[in-house]
């Protein structure tokens, strides 16, 4: 469990330095952009709470499960924004602002189509996870791993604008 605390703590440090940078790009974006970033600030900030929730748990050690679940979830927001965020960091760093308004349509429709989706994962995962505990814990990590490593090559791009 000490290694999945860890691997969350490093996801929730990297999505506040991602947060952080396309704060500093603010200025150069346009109000539509403006209002893409923050709607994906909104997500971001779900997935930070998922983040949040795991690590407590961990802390506190009462249901063992709990904090696993938490990350899954947190992957699974994750998911739904994984193309849209990739797509909005490279578009800042190019500055290319009509890909971005196109990219935020698709962005939007992708999140209410992911939002409906995740409705029925969401019972359908509880109960395999009843089933499956160590797999899950696997997945856990694997998935800590994943959104650490995603939100360090977003931070990447968005320092390579800078450069």
């Amino acid at each position: 469990m000490a290694e999945l605390k860890e691997l969350v703590e490093k996801s929730q440090k990297v999505l506040s330095k991602l947060e952080e940078k396309v704060e500093e790009a603010r200025e150069e974006l346009t109000e539509e952009t403006k209002e893409f970033w923050d709607d994906l600030k909104k997500n971001f900030s779900v997935i930070g709470e998922k983040l949040s929730q795991s690590v407590s748990e961990l802390e506190e050690k009462k249901d063992h499960l709990k904090p696993n679940l938490d990350v899954l979830a947190a992957r699974e927001k994750l998911e739904q924004i994984k193309e849209s965020a990739e797509t909005f960091a490279k578009k800042v760093a190019e500055k290319a602002e009509e890909e971005i308004d196109i990219a935020t349509l698709r962005a939007h429709l992708a999140k209410k189509e992911a939002e409906d989706l995740w409705e029925e994962k969401q019972k359908e995962l509880s109960r395999e996870f009843q089933e499956k505990e160590y797999e899950v814990k696997k997945m856990a990590k694997e998935a800590a791993e994943e959104i650490e490593s995603f939100f360090s090559g977003l931070v990447d791009k968005l320092s390579e604008r800078k450069a």
